[in-house]
């Protein structure tokens, strides 16, 4: 088995002030043309899950509501998982080059969780335009936007 090594490019900032990244002063080169997508792919790091037990874990109990009652973490998007990465689809707001900021309109990571890299949105790539749902999320909005008014707390047994 193989071992990485990854570097953390930033840190999330989720707090009273909003959702942006804060960039480490030696990748902010990296976002050159950026301020030209409106969003952006976020790779993050679940650090608050990075131990042995979350680690092991291979699935959830009835995680959303008229879903079988276990499933398989890969068939979730839990932060539980052999590898604790999380990604999120985001809506940039403002780039703040001067203090290494990325303005979000929203993410689902929590406060200081480390940043492992940036993507732009590419349609082509990153949108599925007919995907195989099972039948407890068909009822999932379809897009982005459509989630930010989607009451979840129906669809999460947390």
């Amino acid at each position: 088995m193989k071992n990485f090594t990854l570097n953390t490019i930033g840190s999330i900032n989720n707090n009273d002030k909003g959702f942006s990244i804060k960039l480490f002063d030696d990748y902010l080169p990296g976002i050159t043309g950026l301020e030209d997508f409106s969003y952006i792919n976020i790779l993050w790091w679940a650090d608050r899950h990075d131990n042995e037990s979350d680690r092991a874990n291979l699935s959830e109990n009835n995680p959303y509501k008229g879903s079988p009652d276990i499933l398989g973490t890969f068939a979730t998007r839990s932060p539980k998982r052999p590898n604790p990465i999380g990604i999120t689809t985001c809506y940039v707001t403002h780039i703040d080059k001067e203090n290494k900021l990325i303005h979000l309109a929203f993410i689902d990571a929590d406060d200081l969780t480390p940043v492992l890299d940036i993507k732009p949105y590419h349609p082509s790539s990153d949108t599925v335009l007919d995907p195989n749902m099972p039948e407890w999320a068909k009822a999932f909005p379809k897009s982005l936007e459509e989630s930010a008014d989607f009451d979840w707390s129906k669809v999460f047994n947390f």
